[in-house]
């Protein structure tokens, strides 16, 4: 018969990525968890769901590249992440295909005066990026 972590096994893998992300989250500028609920599309409820070790609920793995890039994950919190996202869930991280490659683009834009104004403008730009990479994984 295959092999099946018990459930308690499970939790506690499950909550070991979980307490890297919430280690990570608990580190970047307030916004960030709702910046993370809006690129998912999903409430911050959520965010706190799925950052919280003691909840069993699992990170989908269509939603980790997203909290990598939106949270700044570093090089050795990416990795601590997903030896133990693939430590709870074995066949999870086969059933994603890797990433298309991406390029950089410069935008000139207005200066709008204002620092806050400014830098909604540039995450709103971001944002857009992101979805319209997200159509082109679709086809």
């Amino acid at each position: 018969m295959a092999d099946v972590k018990p459930a308690r096994d499970r939790t506690d893998t499950v909550g070991t990525y979980k307490a890297v992300l919430r280690r990570v989250l608990d580190t970047r500028p307030s916004g960030t968890r709702h910046r993370l609920a809006i690129a998912l599309g999903k409430n911050r409820s959520f965010i706190s769901q799925i950052a919280n070790p003691v909840y069993a609920v699992p990170i989908p793995v269509q939603h980790l590249e997203t909290i990598f890039e939106i949270c700044h994950f570093t090089a050795a919190d990416r990795r601590e992440f997903l030896a133990a996202y693939a430590e709870a869930h074995p066949r999870r991280l086969d059933l994603v295909k890797k990433p298309a490659g991406t390029r950089k683009l410069t935008l000139t834009v207005p200066d709008l005066g204002d620092t806050r104004r400014n830098r909604l403008l540039d995450e709103t730009i971001a944002e857009i990026a992101r979805r319209m990479a997200r159509l082109s994984d679709e086809e």
